[in-house]
Parts: C-alpha cells; sequence; structure tokens
C-alpha cells in the first residue's frame, strides 16, 4: 500500500460585515465578481449572501498553507474594503439574526434552500474545512475511522462560536449545535471499507435521499471530488495561526495513523456514542472542560489530553513532516484561550457585542494586513 501525500488543504467561510452597524451585510455577489479577476477559483459564495469562502491550493506543507492563507485571508479584505465592508472570522456572528439573511441566488442554494427549508436558512454558521491527502480508498476509511476520536480534541482548540442573536449561549461552539440539524451530519459512523461507504451512498442516492457523497456532511468525510479526507467539524478560527495549527494536527494525527498501520499496528476504535459524548463536552466546554480518556475510562482536564495528543501520540512524526512549530502553537492556544474565550473575555468587560465584532475583525487581519 502507498504512503498517502498528506497534502494540506484549507477552506475558510469568512463574516462580511458592515463596519458601522457591525451586522453581517449580504454582499457576496459583488465581492465575487471582482474576487474571481485575481483569485478565479479559489473564491466562493456559500448558501447566505453575507458569507464568503476561500481555499487554499493544494499544500505540502503547513508553512505553505500559511502563506497561502495570508494570500487570500488579504485579497478578501482588501476587496470588502473597496466596497467599505470588514471581513471577521468567527464561528457564528454575535448577534446578527439568521431570520433576516438573505441566500445566495445559485441554483446549488436554491436546492439546499427548498429541501432543508428553514434549517438552510438557520445555517448561518462559519467553519474551517481541512483537507489531508490520502490517496488509498482503505487507508482512508481506515484513517476516518480511528481520528474520530481526536476530532473533539482539535475542536476544543478552535471553538469561536459562543453567541448566537445577541446571546451569550453557554457554549463555546454553538456553530456544532446549529449544523447537527442537519441529517447526515455529526461524528461519522465506521466503515468496513470503502465499498461498504459506496453501499450507503448507492442507496440513499437510488432512494432520492441524495444526488451524490457531496451531501454526507459529517464532521469527517472523504472528498466526493478529491483523493482527500475532510475535516470540518472546527469553527473558522479568528487568528491564520489558529487555522494552520488546526490543519497541522490533522496531517500529523494521519501521518501517525499511516506510521502505525505500516507497521502492522493500530489506534484501537472506541464506540460512537463515547466520542459524542466527548465532542459534547468540546462543544459545551472547549478548553475549559474534561474529555473522556476512553483507553483509561476516566474524564481529564481537556489541556492535559491535548498535550498529551501532541506530546505522545503524534511526537515522532511532527519532525518528519518539518511542522513542529505550527502544531507547538496549540500551546499558546492552551495558554491563552481560543477566540471563543477572547470573545467571551471581551462580552464581559465591555457588555456590547459591538465591541466582540471589532475584536473579531482585528484579530483576523492578524499578521495579514
Amino acid at each position: 500500500m502507498k504512503a498517502p501525500s498528506l497534502t494540506i488543504g484549507i477552506e475558510e467561510e469568512y463574516q462580511i460585515i458592515d463596519p458601522v452597524t457591525r451586522e453581517l451585510r449580504s454582499y457576496i455577489t459583488q465581492i465575487l465578481e471582482e474576487g474571481r479577476l485575481t483569485l478565479r477559483e479559489q473564491v466562493k459564495a456559500e448558501l447566505h449572501q453575507s458569507m464568503v469562502e476561500v481555499g487554499t491550493e493544494i499544500c505540502r506543507t503547513p508553512a505553505e498553507a500559511k502563506a497561502e492563507l495570508i494570500r487570500l485571508r488579504r485579497s478578501i479584505i482588501d476587496l470588502a474594503a473597496r466596497n467599505n465592508l470588514k471581513i471577521a472570522a468567527a464561528g457564528t456572528h454575535p448577534f446578527s439574526s439568521w431570520i433576516t439573511q438573505e441566500i445566495t441566488p445559485f441554483e446549488r442554494y436554491l436546492g439546499v434552500k427548498q429541501d432543508m427549508q428553514d434549517l438552510a436558512q438557520q445555517l448561518l454558521i462559519f467553519g474551517t474545512h481541512v483537507h489531508i491527502g490520502i490517496e488509498d480508498r482503505e487507508f482512508l476509511i481506515d484513517a476516518m475511522n480511528v481520528s474520530r476520536y481526536f476530532i473533539p480534541h482539535v475542536l476544543c482548540l478552535s471553538t469561536s462560536s459562543p453567541f448566537w442573536m445577541g446571546r451569550n449561549t453557554g457554549l463555546k461552539s454553538y456553530r456544532n449545535i446549529i449544523f447537527r440539524h442537519f441529517p447526515r451530519s455529526g461524528i461519522p459512523p465506521a466503515f468496513q471499507s470503502w465499498a461498504d461507504l459506496e453501499m450507503l451512498v448507492d442507496t440513499l442516492v437510488r432512494t432520492n435521499s441524495v444526488p451524490d457523497g457531496t451531501k454526507l456532511w459529517w464532521d469527517a468525510r472523504p472528498n466526493w471530488k478529491y483523493p482527500t479526507l475532510e475535516f470540518r467539524v472546527c469553527d473558522v478560527c479568528t487568528r491564520v495561526d489558529e487555522a494552520v495549527c488546526i490543519a497541522a494536527l490533522f496531517q500529523a494525527i494521519i501521518a501517525k495513523l499511516w506510521k502505525l498501520r505500516r507497521d502492522n499496528l493500530t489506534f484501537r476504535m472506541y464506540p460512537y456514542t463515547l466520542i459524542e459524548e466527548n465532542k459534547w463536552r468540546a462543544v459545551r466546554y472547549g478548553l475549559d472542560g474534561k474529555l473522556l480518556d476512553l483507553g483509561k475510562q476516566e474524564q481529564q482536564p481537556a489541556r492535559q489530553l491535548i498535550r498529551e495528543l501532541i506530546e505522545w501520540f503524534i511526537a515522532d512524526v511532527i519532525d518528519e513532516l518539518g511542522s513542529r512549530k505550527e502544531i507547538e502553537y496549540a500551546f499558546q492556544i492552551l495558554e491563552g484561550g481560543t477566540s471563543a474565550d477572547r470573545q467571551l473575555a471581551t462580552f464581559e468587560r465591555t457588555g456590547d457585542y459591538k465591541d466582540v465584532v471589532d475584536q473579531l475583525i482585528r484579530e483576523t487581519s492578524e499578521g495579514v494586513v
């Protein structure tokens, strides 16, 4: 079996903000027209007009991905500025309402609105999607099955959606709660083989449940267009360094799983329900909670288990990948908190959601402009 390429691709969904009201602004079609001239296919519309998505080229290292993200963020921030608008990266907007948002009038999104009705309208959420190149389909399924265990750990580092419609939800990643309303979402089921997955998709297609495998919206899924495993669980990261850290972690986890497989070893697969329990804890408490150590069958502080993931599980592949700097940024997140923690601190200090939006705009452009 050939080793995976472990290439990295990152997609980020940004909020388009009116700098006066600090509310979301429906403006993507205008930004798209201008953006296509410079960014071509790397800038895309999303379901809502107030959202813009970018995607990196295929990158070999986290350092390459960082350079790409900086270039893309700078371009989108410049495009928005030409239209007197701002860009912010957070899993939810602190106070804008989903009820008043315009759906992008493209056939694909009007179809989602038709299928999902109010669930589509409510999907005013923004994520980071990380693609890791895995060409062998059987190893891809194996990697998806096992990497589910670590999804809550990485989610803890990315939380950026504590507010929803002008309310402190008490959760660190409310975005995941909103997305959970969609069918075929959440932690993926385990599969025996690629044929097992294909059988599921064929059945769904034959019964007019989905047109194809792109409508599987799990937290990790095989991408139906590219030979990648796509991790979709993370809130969009406010700072570039956070996004790159998360991509580097997913790459290292897959590299470690390949190494185990090559040596005829594996990481134990744990019950879906217990992984979902850990995901709930990540959504609710982020870094401040406890996760289940399923090997020991006890709970431990999330920060401790994330340190173990880095210092024990993936330690031997980090230097081979050349990503120590990017991965060890996680220790800064453990120390200083996530975007959700910073947003909550700002609101506690000022009591003003507009101050939170201003902070998000500033942090989104940190190290970029």
